[in-house]
């Protein structure tokens, strides 16, 4: 058997993404040694008796020896662990990220890692669920997903190929794009998605008939409304990293309800069965 591509990984967060990307290293062979650093023990307990990390890291100067570090915290607490971790870096230590933000996490490790950001390699796995904690993680979660890596002008070469490498490990579709694009990209399918399913069942929670209307609600709502069940903690922080790309998306989503209440008042069938035929011809065309 070949040696395994990594050595020692430290994983900052055991939850679904880095819990994950843990197992999957694991499943193929890719990793000896995997260290967890987190705020709750018990979640930390959970991954160590899950077999998902070997220990429970007790100093950031572990980083100092490992191949690769994976920052899988809600992207709010990452300019704090970066700061953390910076004077410990070796320097062969790659460090990335599962954020799914981009320009703010980049800022952060400009601003936190001074010398050494040229050993981050920023990245977005395309994979959640609406479950958290170590219990959600699986080692097939990254199969056939996508992963952004959004590479920053210090990286080198043999750096992104190497981030690149860890995660086509897991079995992701790693492809690459500007700090910038992504999150312009992200803010339109991704993050006001969820502003506006968190802002329905939200509207429907402050009801006072709201069980009466909850116990009619069928497929449609449920579908619709999946990813409300989404952590708060992080979509607070993904929607205040992104808010410039995500307030424009929101305006321009805005505009296009208020011109289907235009035509609903106005009882305009046609403009309504044109813009349901348009969005449909688009959705069924659409695989993932």
């Amino acid at each position: 058997m070949t040696a395994p591509k990594f050595k020692k990984i430290v994983i900052f967060g055991v939850g679904l993404i880095g819990g994950s990307f843990a197992l999957a290293l694991r499943k193929a062979h890719a990793v000896d040694s995997v260290v967890g650093f987190g705020r709750s023990a018990s979640n930390l307990k959970q991954a160590l008796q899950l077999g998902i990390i070997d220990r429970i890291g007790q100093d950031a100067a572990e980083v100092g020896d490992a191949d690769l570090v994976l920052l899988a915290t809600p992207v709010g607490q990452m300019a704090e662990l970066m700061a953390r971790i910076a004077p410990h870096l070796g320097a062969h230590t790659l460090v990335t990220d599962g954020g799914s933000t981009k320009s703010d996490v980049v800022r952060d490790a400009y601003a936190r890692l001074g010398g050494k950001v040229a050993q981050f390699i920023p990245a977005h796995p395309v994979a959640g669920a609406e479950q958290s904690g170590a219990g959600a993680a699986g080692a097939d979660l990254y199969i056939g997903k996508k992963v952004v890596l959004t590479p920053l002008p210090e990286n080198s070469a043999e750096s992104v190929a190497r981030v690149r490498q860890s995660w086509e490990a897991c079995g992701a579709v790693v492809s690459e794009l500007t700090p910038q694009q992504h999150d312009e990209v992200f803010a339109a399918v991704s993050h006001l998605p969820h502003l506006l399913s968190f802002a329905l069942v939200h509207d429907l929670a402050q009801r006072d008939n709201r069980d009466l209307l909850l116990s009619f609600a069928a497929s449609g709502f449920r579908d619709f409304t999946r990813i409300a069940a989404s952590s708060p903690e992080m979509w607070r922080d993904i929607c205040l990293a992104n808010r410039e790309a995500l307030l424009k998306e929101l305006q321009i989503y805005i505009a296009e309800l208020n011109r289907m209440s235009e035509a609903l008042a106005a009882g305009d069938a046609a403009q309504l069965e044109q813009t349901f035929r348009a969005a449909r011809e688009l959705r069924a065309g659409w695989t993932e």
